[in-house]
C-alpha cells in the first residue's frame, strides 16, 4: 500500500528541461516576466506561459501584477530548497548546463540562492559562526545558540520576529559548488537582506552572481565580526 505524498507530479514538473531552466533562473531571487523566462529557457512565450501555468497550479511559482506586467517568482523557500538540493546531485553526475567560463569563479565565490547567500563566501561565513559558537549543529540541523541571539540582535536582526515565521530559523543548505553547507532559513535570508540594504552587495540581474561594492566583501566580514574596517594608508 502506497502512503504519503506523491512526488512524481512535482518531480516531473521540475524535471522538464524548459521548466527547470525557468526555475533555475528564478533561484536568483528576483521576480522575472514570462518573456524573460522564455528567453532563459530558449522557448516561445506561448510555450513558457503554458509551463508557468502548470508550475503555478502546483504551487512551485507565484505571480504578481505590477502595472501592465506580470512577474513570476518562486512560491516560497521550500521550493528553492528542493531545487538547490538537486544541484549537488546534478553537478556530481556531470550534468552542468554550461562549460566553466570567465564568470564561473565569480559564481562559485558568491551567488544568490533564492533569498540567502551561497558560494565559498557563504560557506566560510557559516563556518565562522560555528567556530564562534553563535550557531551550533544539532545532528543534521543547525540552531542558534544563546550567544548568537544578542550577536545578531546587535546587528539589527530581529530574532524574535524571525522565530514567528513558518520557516526554520537556521537551516543548512548544501552548496553545490563547495559541497559543504551554507546558512539558509530565515536567519540566512535576514543576513542577506541586511547586507543588501547596506549596499555592500547587489544581485547581478540575469545571473546569480553577487557584485560587491568597493570594500563590500571586507565590510560584510567586519560587520559580522564586530570589527572596524581598516583602510589602507
Amino acid at each position: 500500500m502506497r502512503e504519503g505524498p506523491d512526488i512524481s507530479i512535482i518531480a516531473a514538473l521540475i524535471g522538464n528541461p524548459a521548466s527547470a531552466a525557468m526555475l533555475m533562473a528564478l533561484m536568483g531571487g528576483l521576480a522575472l516576466t514570462a518573456s524573460e523566462l522564455a528567453t532563459e529557457a530558449g522557448i516561445t512565450l506561448a510555450t513558457a506561459s503554458n509551463h508557468l501555468s502548470k508550475l503555478r497550479r502546483h504551487g512551485l511559482v507565484a505571480v504578481e501584477h505590477q502595472g501592465r506586467h506580470l512577474y513570476v517568482r518562486l512560491a516560497d523557500a521550500d521550493v528553492s530548497a528542493a531545487i538547490e538540493a538537486l544541484c549537488p546531485l546534478a553537478a556530481r553526475a556531470g550534468h552542468m548546463r554550461t562549460r566553466p567560463g570567465p564568470r564561473d569563479p565569480e559564481l562559485r565565490h558568491a551567488r544568490s540562492c533564492y533569498d540567502h547567500m551561497a558560494g565559498g563566501l557563504a560557506v566560510t561565513m557559516l563556518e565562522r559562526f560555528l567556530d564562534a559558537a553563535l550557531i551550533e549543529r544539532e545532528g543534521e540541523e543547525l540552531a542558534l545558540t544563546a550567544a548568537g541571539r544578542p550577536f545578531f540582535a546587535a546587528r539589527g536582526i530581529d530574532i524574535a520576529a524571525l522565530e514567528r515565521q513558518r520557516r526554520p530559523l537556521c537551516r543548512p543548505c548544501l552548496d553545490w559548488s563547495e559541497r559543504r553547507h551554507h546558512l539558509a532559513g530565515s536567519l540566512g535570508a535576514a543576513i542577506f537582506a541586511a547586507v543588501e540594504a547596506k549596499g555592500y552587495v547587489a544581485r547581478d540581474k540575469g545571473t546569480r552572481i553577487l557584485r560587491f561594492a568597493r570594500d563590500g566583501e571586507a565590510r560584510i566580514t567586519c560587520w559580522l565580526s564586530g570589527k572596524r574596517l581598516r583602510r589602507a594608508a
